[in-house]
C-alpha cells in the first residue's frame, strides 16, 4: 500500500450545510432539516431535540435579524468526536446578537436564552465581511453529575423545601381577559 494514500482517520466527522432563503419558511425548513439529519445518527439521548430548538433559534435570528435582501443564510451542521457544532451564517456581520433578559410581558427576544441553557458552549465569530456565524456546541459525551445533584433515577429524593437562597419560580397570573390557547 502507498504510505502517502495511506491516512487514518481518527474520528470520521458527520457534516451538513446548506443555504437558505431568511424567511420565517427558510428558518422552518433549517429546523426540519437539521432534525431529519440528526434522526439517520446515534445520538445520545436528548441531543437530537436540543440540537433542533437550538437551530430552530438561529435560524430564526438568522431570518429576522440578519436578513439582508437576496441574500442566503448558511445552516451548518458538524458532528466530530464528542461534539456537535450547529453554526448559522448571515450576512448582517453589523449586527452582533446580544443576550438579554426580557421583561415577562414581552412576546419575544428569549431565542438566545434558550441557546444558552440548551448548549453546552456559543459564540460569535466575524467574516468574511460582511458575514458573522452564530455557533452552539452540544457535548455528545454524556455529562456525570455533580456529587450533590439530585437526579431522577438515582438514590435520594427530591427536596421537600426549596434550597436556602432559592425561592420557586412562579408564573404570574393570567389577566382576566385572556384565554388559554386550545386546539379545539
Amino acid at each position: 500500500m502507498n504510505k502517502e494514500n495511506a491516512t487514518q482517520l481518527h474520528a470520521p466527522a458527520r457534516h451538513f450545510s446548506v443555504l437558505l432563503s431568511p424567511t420565517p419558511r427558510g428558518a422552518r425548513l433549517a429546523r426540519l432539516l437539521a432534525t431529519e439529519w440528526l434522526r439517520t445518527w446515534d445520538l445520545p439521548y436528548g441531543v437530537p431535540d436540543r440540537a433542533a430548538h437550538v437551530v430552530a433559534e438561529l435560524a430564526a435570528n438568522a431570518a429576522t435579524h440578519g436578513r439582508v435582501t437576496g441574500r442566503d443564510f448558511r445552516l451548518a451542521l458538524l458532528a466530530r468526536g464528542e461534539t456537535l457544532r450547529i453554526e448559522v451564517t448571515d450576512t448582517r456581520g453589523d449586527n452582533l446578537p446580544d443576550l438579554q433578559v426580557p421583561s415577562p410581558d414581552t412576546e419575544s427576544g428569549r431565542g438566545l436564552l434558550l441557546v444558552e441553557t440548551l448548549a453546552d458552549r456559543w459564540g460569535v465569530e466575524l467574516g468574511p465581511v460582511p458575514r458573522k456565524t452564530v455557533w452552539a456546541e452540544l457535548d455528545l459525551a454524556p455529562h456525570s453529575p455533580e456529587p450533590d445533584a439530585v437526579c431522577s433515577g438515582g438514590s435520594g429524593a427530591l427536596p421537600k423545601e426549596p434550597r436556602e437562597g432559592k425561592k420557586p419560580h412562579q408564573a404570574p397570573p393570567l389577566p382576566p381577559t385572556a384565554r388559554a390557547h386550545s386546539r379545539e
